[in-house]
Formats: structure tokens, sequence, C-alpha cells
């Protein structure tokens, strides 16, 4: 088991252990899964035809083989965080690669809708696993504050990197192959990880961490499934009341959740997390980044296909110039604040930044694809920036045993982050596209061109001549005026959390608290 890192917590003088070559492979090593994690959101987006070809799900199956890695993903971030704590997390990394490798298997050869849904659902499981004990194990991997931050750079550029390139190689897969591929390249790298792990990546754990909370499980997973799931409906289906009960049951458990965590002899997540100058401000200000990614996300990739016309790989590829910004946006982020930059006029300028990137998004007309993808680059910069030293500075601030509950915390929120994102900024999207189409369209259409882009363009595909061909400029006119004023208020939301981080990261990290448990006894200080 690691030691804990003296001087883990914060900038400054330190005696640290600096991390040799070991250690930088250790983490080549721990992106293989990362970059599978977040790939995986996303590898479905081209080969549903030919799912559907094969297959024959109804629609409702397909929604769920869409959704359902996601969905288990995020219910269970915080229960998978806090057993690595206790078992160990590379442990759990290495069992989490076992299933992640089989559930690919079994879904690259599922000869049916329900089988492809359950080996989803254990891919979502085993991404449970990876996600946390990558962050957590690199917590312990780099006991030098500077180290860990570039370390930490890398892994949030693998991290939202993985997503926008899940999709083109879902394409480049699909065209060559059969629509299993995109799961069965999951298989060499889980056995490369399976590997090099034990030989690279020391074990870690929390010594003293209690019993187990078991009721925590059902609980969190309570919270989080009716909460994502309500927020990833409302933006196509509005505040219909299924969704609008989803978000009450969801807060209702959330908050017995939170109860639970006070009052448990060992809880799930320790309310001592909190009490680590800058993992509360860290938590809620990467939310926030996430937010505006995954709001921006949902506009622009429709506005590629749709509005622009272009096909769904072509949109693919041109999505990928934005995340070339990634790359360098968290090392140079980091190295700045190892350079004597202040954390949180750094963090307030990012979250500029990502603003300025919306403010080119509300200039957009139906024809500006290089002033979207700018707006998009400079979006992501900010963001990435952000969420790089706000992962750095709530690892940071807590014990290195206790890394695992607060990589599934920082998980989690971004998981919410994004949702809400979606929710709130294709909300306000979609209400402008609705006034505008029913404003300036023929009456008399069918209720499915009054509600989103792609309804719009299908009932104008089934109009003769001119009247098909208004409406399909009416509807791009419209989107893009729905996204013009979702930007403006993606720029307000990220003004006012560069105002915040100005607020919050006034005062630097603290050192990190040693645990105790109800009786009092401290666990190891990790300083």
């Amino acid at each position: 088991m690691m030691n804990p890192a003296p001087g883990a917590t914060g900038p400054g003088p330190t005696s640290a252990p600096r991390a040799g070559r070991r250690e930088w492979t250790a983490l080549a090593v721990l992106m293989l899964p990362l970059l599978l994690v977040s790939m995986d959101v996303s590898v479905l987006y081209f080969a549903v035809p030919a799912i559907s070809a094969d297959l024959a799900p109804s629609g409702t199956q397909q929604l769920w083989i869409f959704d359902i890695y996601a969905f288990v993903l995020a219910g269970l971030l915080m229960t998978m965080g806090s057993i690595g704590d206790r078992i160990g997390r590379r442990r759990l990394l290495l069992i989490g690669a076992v299933a992640f490798g089989a559930a690919s298997l079994a879904a690259a050869y599922a000869n049916s809708a329900e089988m492809l849904i359950a080996a989803r659902a254990v891919l979502g499981i085993g991404g449970a696993t990876l996600m946390p004990s990558t962050m957590a194990l690199i917590r312990g991997l780099f006991r030098d504050p500077g180290q860990r931050a570039k370390a930490i750079g890398v892994w949030s550029a693998v991290m939202t990197g993985g997503v926008a390139l899940g999709s083109v190689m879902s394409g480049v897969l699909v065209e060559y192959f059969w629509w299993g591929s995109v799961f069965l390249v999951n298989l060499p790298a889980m056995v490369l990880l399976l590997v090099l792990a034990p030989l690279l990546i020391p074990e870690s754990r929390d010594p003293a961490p209690g019993r187990f909370d078991l009721l925590s499980v059902p609980l969190s997973m309570a919270a989080v499934l009716p909460l994502v799931y309500g927020l990833k409906e409302i933006p196509s289906e509005g505040f219909a009341t299924p969704y609008v009960l989803s978000l009450v049951v969801g807060l209702v458990f959330a908050a017995l959740f939170v109860i639970r965590q006070r009052t448990a002899t060992s809880p799930m997540i320790s309310p001592a997390l909190f009490r680590g100058r800058g993992f509360g401000p860290a938590l809620c200000l990467d939310s926030l980044s996430m937010f505006a990614m995954m709001g921006s996300a949902y506009f622009t990739s429709q506005y590629l296909q749709s509005v622009l016309d272009k096909s769904a790989m072509e949109a693919a590829l041109w999505s990928l110039l934005p995340s070339v910004l990634i790359g360098v946006a968290a090392p140079a982020t980091t190295t700045l604040v190892q350079r004597g930059a202040e954390r949180a006029h750094v963090v307030a300028t990012g979250f500029a930044v990502a603003a300025a990137g919306y403010v080119l998004l509300s200039l957009a007309d139906t024809d500006d694809l290089w002033l979207v993808l700018a707006g998009a680059g400079v979006l992501a910069c900010g963001i990435v920036a952000v969420m790089a030293l706000m992962t750095d500075l709530a690892l940071g601030a807590i014990p290195t045993e206790r890394a695992g509950a607060a990589a599934s915390l920082l998980g989690t929120g971004q998981e919410f982050g994004g949702a809400l994102g979606m929710a709130v900024l294709g909300s306000i999207g979609a209400a402008v596209f609705q006034h505008r189409i029913e404003e300036n369209s023929p009456g008399g259409l069918p209720e499915a061109a009054h509600e989103t882009l792609g309804g719009a363009l299908a009932v104008a595909r089934h109009l003769p001549g001119a009247p098909g061909d208004t409406l399909a400029t009416v509807a791009r006119e419209a989107f893009t005026e729905g996204m013009r004023g979702a930007a403006l208020g993606g720029t307000a939301v990220l003004l006012v959390a560069s105002v915040l981080a100005l607020t919050l990261l006034r005062r630097g990290p603290g050192p990190a608290p040693a645990h105790k448990d109800r009786h009092g006894e401290a666990g190891r200080q990790p300083v």
C-alpha cells in the first residue's frame, strides 16, 4: 500500500518524492481504460443502422441500447469509489478491466437486443470501477504537487477527447467491419492493462475504512438515476409530468442519502471530505464546467449534421477539430499555476475564455461552419483548463486514503453538471425554436414539425416542392436562433462561474484533514 504523500496537498516548497519513468509509464497505462470508458459514451453513434438491421430492436430497446451504459455508470460511481478505497484501487481497476473486457466481447457477438442491452449495462458497471480508480491511483502515483497537476491535466484531456474520438472510430470501423468491431477494440487494451498494471502500479487503499454501508448503495442509485434520467429527457421531451416527477424523486432520495452520510458510523462518502479546504469549491466549479461543455455539444453536433446538412461521418470528423486544442489547454494551464500564477485568477480566466467561445456561437448563422468550430474550440480550451485545475485541487485537498471516494464524487458531479447543462440550455434552445417555427411556418403541419429540428426536417422531406424547402429553411433558421439564445444563457452562466472562482478560490487549499470515525479515532494524516 502506498504511504501518504508528504506535502502533496498544495503548491509551495515540498519534500514530496518526484515521479520517475516508472510512474509516467504507469500513467500511460491508466489512460487506456479511461480512453475506452469515455469513448464508449459515443461509440454507437454510427453503429445504430447496422445494429437495427441485424437485431431489429424496438424503439424503446434502441433507446436503452444507447442510454443504459451512461445510466449505470452514473449510478454506481460513488459506490465503486468507496469500494476501491476499501479493497484497493488497483484491485478494483483489474476487476473492472475483466468485467469491461468480458462485456465488450458479449456485446460484439450479441444476437438479440436484450443481450446487447445487458452487455451495455455490464460495460457501465465496469466503467464505474475504472473511472474513479484511475483518478485515485494518480493521486498516489504523483506525490509532487507539480507533477500531479500535469498528470491530472493529461487525465482531463484524455477524458474529454475520448468522447469525440469514440464517434469517429465508430464510423471508421462500421465502414470497413461489422458493428460488433466497435466493442472488440476494447479487448487488446484491457489485456494490456491486466498485464502491465500489476507490474507498474502499486496498490493503495484506505487503511481504516470501517464497515461498508450497504444502505447507502440503493440510496445513492435512487438519487442519481432519476435525476440524470429527468435531466436527460427534458431537452427533447419538455417538462412533461413523468420527467418532473423523476427529478422530484431523485431530489428526495438525494436528501435521504445526505442524511445517511451524516449519521452513519462508516459513511460511503465521508462528510470530512468537505472539510478539506478547496474540495467543495472544486467540486462545484468542476460541475459547472461540465454544464457548459455538454450544453455546447448538444447544439454543435446537431448544427453540423442538420443545419449544415453534413453526413454523420463528416460531422464527426469536423467535430474533432475543436478537440485538437484540448491537448494544449490543460498542460499550459497547470504550467501557469506552477510558475506562480494565482489559481483563482487562472480558473476565472478559463471560465471567461469559455464564455468567449459561447459568444462566438451566439454570432453564428445557418452557414457559419468555421465560426461554430472556433466557438466550440475556444469553449473547450477554457473548460478543460478549469477541469484540470479543479480536479487537481480536489484531490490535493483530501487524504490519499480517501482518493477513491473523492474521485467518484467528482465523476458524479460531472454527470450531473453535463445532464443539467443539456437540460437548461437545451430547454432554452427548444423554447426559441418552437416559438420561431410556429411564428414563421404555415399552419396545418404535424406536431412533430414544431417540436425538434429533426422532426421538422422529416416533415419537410415529405412536402412537395417549395413548401418543403421553405419549412426546412425556417426550421434551420429557428434552430440556429435557439442555439444563439442558449449560447447567451451559457455565457451568463460562465461569467457567474468566473466570479465564483475569484470568490471561492481566494484562499489556497489547506491541508487535507485526517479522517476520523464517529468514535474519534484518527486515520493517518497525509501531511
